[in-house]
């Protein structure tokens, strides 16, 4: 007897980090023959169509897409303001995506960590809910890799009335949230996926049977990538504030005497031709696929980004760390903590970023500890079983 078809819906944030991971899953829904809408913005509208999913747009309804470039630079740096944005996305998203989801009748909503609307539409309408992690899981125990300093614990609670008046907002619209929590962090009784493994993931034995670990998402690539010298550095600081001319210039200086290859990834923001004459042993682009050059390099210096880290570590690269959100700073505390890399301060000049690609490259410890966690990695149920969790969830609602 054929399994009954289910209806699923993602939400998720205008983020290329955040929506990655969970493409590869929904090619597995679609393969299995369930159907699948997503929530997203017109910049990833293409991505999401081509793994098979009907797009809907959020862009008329999203705050932050409206803000000045001053008023941008706050998501994520004061809390206060960060679930205003939230919370005002969640009440222009609701109305119209409450009535769709009253039509469309789905099985269940699977949201991202952050696209705080998926949840609370899920909540109100008594829809199951599974939630989508692309960092780390996050309880009192995994909090203590997330270290925060003095400033961030005062300005947090110094925040904490604006926010609790934007959570009053919620339950006045039907929401029922009690605290920032019950937004922000998933409970031992939440259905969810977290695309790591658990050995990377700190405190992985203290979440409950509800967590599946299912590895990174890594995409396929054919492309080629020429390695001309014994030891390949590649340097990338990511899609998203990667505005870093001076450190590309401190990195050029550093290795341009040496018998090292560099690739040096720079987004589109920076004027490559600003860079000036390079010697033969370094390549600079605005883009390069990074599944390709990873397959190669021997040292990855990154921003320190889940994505970016896993997929260094799922092909057995070791990372030379300069972590920018606090965030990234836990991830790289994480892998310097399992001895698969080492973090340098924000600033390095060209003498400590050339220091530290020779202790990592010379070290053949940071290598092997890197290969480890990519066995635990490749072990891991990845897209199937993440699909497979959604589908549990599923015909809970549909036994």
């Amino acid at each position: 007897m054929r399994k009954a078809m289910s209806k699923i819906v993602f939400f998720c944030i205008p983020a290329q980090g955040h929506t990655n991971p969970t493409l590869g899953v929904v090619r597995e829904l679609i393969s299995m023959g369930h159907q699948v809408w997503y929530y997203s913005y017109d910049l990833l509208k293409e991505k999401i169509e081509s793994a098979g999913a009907t797009f809907v747009s959020c862009d008329a309804y999203d705050t932050q897409q409206k803000l000045s470039p001053k008023d941008a630079t706050k998501i994520g740096k004061n809390m206060a303001f960060s679930i205003k944005i939230l919370v005002e996305t969640t009440l222009a998203l609701g109305d119209v995506v409450c009535g769709h989801m009253e039509q469309l009748k789905p099985d269940c909503i699977v949201a991202d960590s952050m696209a705080v609307w998926g949840k609370a539409i899920a909540v109100k309408l008594g829809i199951p809910f599974v939630c989508s992690t692309t960092t780390f899981a996050f309880n009192k125990y995994s909090a203590r890799i997330m270290k925060q300093s003095l400033k961030d614990m005062l300005s947090m609670v110094l925040a904490m009335p604006k926010v609790n008046r934007q959570i009053r907002r919620l339950q006045e619209n039907g929401y029922p949230f009690k605290n920032v929590l019950d937004i922000m962090q998933s409970d031992e009784n939440t259905h969810t996926i977290v695309y790591t493994s658990p050995e990377f993931q700190p405190c992985a034995d203290t979440f409950s049977e509800k967590y599946a670990f299912v590895g990174p998402s890594i995409r396929p690539s054919n492309s080629h990538v020429e390695k001309k010298k014994e030891i390949l550095v590649y340097m990338s600081m990511g899609t998203v504030n990667n505005d870093m001319l001076p450190l590309y210039n401190k990195c050029i200086s550093a290795f341009k005497a040496t018998d090292y290859q560099l690739i040096l990834s720079v987004g589109s923001l920076v004027d490559i031709k600003r860079l000036g004459t390079l010697p033969e042993n370094i390549s600079v682009y605005s883009q390069v696929d990074q599944i390709a050059v990873l397959k190669k390099a021997d040292v990855f210096i990154s921003h320190c980004g889940m994505n970016s880290v896993s997929e260094s570590l799922y092909f057995g690269v070791p990372l030379i760390m300069l972590p920018q959100p606090s965030d990234q700073g836990g991830v790289a505390r994480r892998v310097a903590q399992l001895s698969a890399g080492i973090v340098v301060k924000k600033r390095p000049n060209a003498h400590a970023l050339l220091h530290s690609v020779r202790e990592l490259a010379g070290n053949p410890a940071y290598k092997n500890h890197a290969k480890a966690l990519s066995a635990g990695f490749q072990k891991c149920a990845g897209a199937k079983g993440a699909a497979g969790k959604i589908l549990q969830v599923c015909q809970s609602r549909n036994p």
